[in-house]
């Protein structure tokens, strides 16, 4: 599905998160301790920062003009609260099956965000909204 150019920067960062969650679900005992680290080290680089402005920027601009309340927001929310969660337990357990767990839920989380969050904002905002709403996105990247 072609995004809106608003939205398309958060989208590419879909991309590595996906990947990210792929070696995840993938990891063996030999490869745990690696997977976790490329997952430990996109979480600083990159996933904090994107779950931030997604909670800061993207929602409240959806909530502005639709229901806040809306069953997908709250499960994005959900997602992020459990993620950060899993990514702060990392440290004390990298076990395999932690692991498969965390790469099942941030590819779970992208599918929602891709095919439920975004579809609905590009609905119910308009043009000149997600305009700005592009702007704001690019200027906290």
């Amino acid at each position: 599905m072609k995004r809106h150019p608003a939205l398309a920067p958060l989208s590419r960062d879909h991309q590595h998160t996906l990947a990210v969650a792929l070696r995840l679900q993938r990891a063996t005992p030999a490869t745990a301790e690696q997977a976790a680290a490329a997952f430990l080290a996109a979480w600083v680089l990159e996933e904090k920062l994107h779950f931030r402005i997604e909670e800061e920027i993207l929602l409240p601009a959806y909530a502005a003009r639709a229901d806040p309340g809306d069953t997908v927001v709250a499960k994005v929310l959900l997602d992020h609260l459990t993620i950060r969660s899993h990514a702060e337990r990392l440290a004390a357990d990298a076990s395999v099956q932690m692991l498969h767990v965390l790469g099942e839920r941030l590819a779970s989380h992208v599918r929602l965000e891709e095919q439920e969050m975004f579809p609905l904002i590009e609905r119910r905002l308009s043009d000149a909204e997600l305009a700005t709403l592009g702007t704001r996105l690019a200027d906290a990247m």
